[in-house]
């Protein structure tokens, strides 16, 4: 009998997820646990086994199509199997039925005053992509859906806007059509990522300050240190580890960076869900360290470095990317210095590290050879100021120019 191949649930946040690629086509052989397709949802990405052996007898979603968890995406059966009139009526049926599973877990939003209640309710579109259509004034009757039996998808919506960006930013008469060598399509992780950045710059005031930090007292403490924790607890402490050691602990003394702006309400939070910033291949994951201020130096190094490893390995739940209430982004690797970090939305701070320099200084009438470490901070103006934000990134810089504070 023929089985079927759902899209998965990849964690409860979950409402949609793409075909990334197909590895085989219909009519291609194939054995149990074959790779036959990869898929993506929001930072996740995974590949679908086949589930027996057999051949492919129809695949039901298209590339870059994004559906609800639980749609069939594919059959595989014995070769030259028909398909049931049930299967044909599961086809039909699982598009609305999902759609109605997606609009319990989301609130329908309110009728646009522009379009008829009538029209509204015989477009066939998604809860989230209905959301964002209302949101930017598009007339959702004039969006073509790609989604099962037309259904106008998340995707779709935000592929109208990209053109009607593009169009309002270059004018048809000034592209160049000869120059244009290559087009790349935006879907996926990137997709993902261009919408967060996008939306994060356009509804928070964001500003970036920097300062530097003498770190050469902390890199002599790790290398004293280093070889130590590796022997008792297993985990080699790096540069990094102790930085986000003196995020968390700043974060407890200046919880106004530790919130989130919502609905113009400021919310502190009394947990530190620490989340680091892995660059990846295809782009970039936030792993999150929940209740890092209950974490010793050993216990949220060790934690940082077991998250970052699942994230390389495609292994990391979206419940482990989820909730971060500060972030930290490092570029130092790259002999970045200064830059300016975008806002994870809704988190009010993000730290970003740079590549240490090596440089002569002054300790009193004493010429040294100093290491200085450069930062970034990024914040939200509305939710607090120049002044209390220098304050917060000048608690760090202590912490790291005294790193014994660091193992008390």
């Amino acid at each position: 009998m023929a089985a079927e191949v759902v899209m998965p649930k990849l964690g409860m946040a979950m409402k949609e997820g793409t075909v990334s690629t197909w590895n085989k086509k219909v009519g291609d052989s194939v054995s149990k646990g074959d790779m036959i397709a990869s898929i993506n949802s929001e930072k996740i990405e995974m590949d679908i086994e086949a589930p027996q052996d057999g051949v492919i007898l129809d695949i039901l979603v298209q590339e870059d199509v994004g559906v609800p968890p639980g749609t069939i995406i594919c059959y595989v059966g014995k070769p030259n199997e028909r398909l049931t009139e049930q299967n044909r009526s599961a086809n039909e049926l699982q598009a609305p039925k999902n759609e109605v599973a997606a609009a319990i877990s989301l609130e329908e939003p309110p009728a646009n005053a522009a379009t008829s209640k009538k029209n509204k309710e015989t477009v066939r579109i998604s809860p989230i992509a209905r959301k964002i259509a209302e949101s930017e004034n598009l007339n959702i009757e004039t969006i073509k859906g790609t989604g099962p039996k037309g259904r106008i998808t998340k995707a779709d919506v935000e592929n109208v806007l990209a053109k009607r960006a593009s169009e309002a930013s270059h004018p048809p008469a000034e592209i160049d059509k000869a120059l244009k060598k290559e087009t790349l399509p935006v879907a996926g992780m990137r997709k993902v990522i261009a919408s967060r950045m996008h939306n994060s710059l356009l509804n928070s005031a964001q500003l970036t300050i920097n300062m530097k930090a003498d770190v050469t007292d902390l890199l002599s403490l790790q290398r004293e240190i280093k070889d130590v924790t590796q022997q008792r607890h297993g985990v080699k402490i790096s540069l990094t580890d102790f930085i986000a050691r003196a995020v968390v602990l700043s974060l407890q003394e200046h919880k106004q960076m530790n919130s989130a702006y919502s609905d113009n309400e400021i919310h502190l939070y009394n947990h530190v869900h620490l989340g680091m910033a892995v660059a990846l291949e295809n782009g970039l994951v936030v792993p999150v360290m929940q209740h890092a201020e209950k974490m010793s130096l050993v216990e949220l190094a060790a934690e940082i470095k077991t998250r970052a490893a699942d994230a390389r390995q495609g292994q990391l739940s979206t419940d482990r990317m989820q909730g971060s209430t500060f972030t930290i982004t490092n570029l130092g690797a790259y002999g970045v210095e200064y830059f300016t970090p975008v806002l994870n939305p809704p988190e009010t701070g993000i730290l970003g590290v740079g590549a240490t320099e090596d440089v002569p200084m002054y300790q009193g009438d004493e010429l040294q050879r100093r290491n200085l470490l450069p930062l970034s901070l990024t914040f939200d103006h509305r939710v607090l100021d120049g002044s209390p934000a220098a304050n917060f990134l000048g608690t760090i810089k202590q912490y790291l120019e005294q790193p014994i504070l660091l193992l008390l």
